[in-house]
């Protein structure tokens, strides 16, 4: 069994995954690492797949286009190493980072590569990382320096045990970064630099964009409910407090009705979400035991 498993996902990327492929080959044997190189065709219709396997890598392939996010749950599913690296396939990622990477996971159960100021992108997408960084940054209660880089390394128990969350799209590290966090795994972000992709990106601003965000809320009604509930509840009792106030010494009139269901529904909104914190407890304490269990009866099978 290898000891590093590294996944590739790759999609319309037959000009660029050869010498992706053949310089991650390059940096890993100057390690004594043994590895493997996996790279998850997503339904390409070009010569992906092909340059791929003639640059020695491992081939799993999808009958059709699925997502980035499902080419990378097939080769953790797939893979056969103890720490599991994820890179792009267009040439970004440098695979001299990788042993950088590597070096942290002897302390570290998930580290990832932060891109820097000099790294090559568009301003566009700069500041919605810095956006969504910040936000993340708030729901996990701890500094998310890169929120949507797909350079990463992480112990392959870990990532199976969040594959079911994964969504199918671009999104996947958004999710897998606040679910090792919200969990208690320990993180750590290795400063990077990133080329300029061969051929055009397919990451869409406005529709990823959009899709960043509600991945961020959905991992945190997961995990912390009351970081979202909480917010608003105080926001809707507050408003609606204020309202009324200004309506009994600014206009002479009464409270009012649109004040009192503001204040009512805030509470509403605070009890859902203490419901909501004690369930994400009960699901955690349940698959914690599951793991346990599974853990013992595997130490007492018989030889």
């Amino acid at each position: 069994m290898p000891d590093i498993s590294i996944i590739i996902p790759a999609y319309r990327e037959g000009k660029a995954i050869f010498g992706v492929v053949e310089e991650t080959r390059r940096v890993m044997d100057t390690t004594n690492l043994s590895y493997e190189i996996l790279v998850v065709d997503d339904g390409s219709d070009d010569e992906t797949a092909g340059e791929a396997q003639r640059a020695g890598a491992r081939i799993l392939i999808h009958p059709y286009n699925i997502g980035n996010g499902a080419a990378v749950k097939t080769g953790i599913r797939n893979a056969q190493g103890g720490i599991l690296v994820t890179l792009d396939a267009d040439g970004q990622h440098s695979p001299e980072d990788i042993p950088r990477l590597l070096d942290k996971m002897d302390t570290y159960d998930m580290a990832v590569g932060a891109r820097g100021g000099n790294s090559r992108r568009s301003l566009l997408r700069t500041m919605a990382n810095s956006l969504y960084n910040r936000f993340a940054t708030y729901m996990c209660k701890r500094r998310i320096e890169d929120l949507t880089s797909g350079f990463r390394a992480i112990r392959t128990d870990i990532a199976r045990r969040f594959v079911s969350l994964l969504p199918n799209t671009f999104s996947y590290p958004t999710t897998i970064t606040m679910a090792v966090v919200r969990s208690g795994y320990s993180l750590v972000y290795v400063p990077i630099k990133t080329a300029r992709r061969v051929g055009t990106s397919k990451i869409r601003p406005i529709r990823d964009g959009s899709r960043f965000f509600l991945i961020i809320v959905k991992v945190a009604t997961l995990f912390s409910p009351m970081r979202v509930f909480l917010p608003v509840s105080v926001l809707m009792f507050l408003t609606g407090l204020g309202y009324g106030l200004f309506k009994i010494f600014f206009m002479g009139g009464q409270y009012g009705p649109t004040s009192a269901m503001l204040m009512t529904v805030s509470v509403v909104v605070f009890m859902v979400g203490l419901v909501s914190e004690q369930v994400a407890q009960l699901r955690f304490d349940g698959s914690e035991s599951f793991r346990e269990k599974n853990r013992d009866s595997g130490n007492n099978a018989p030889e």
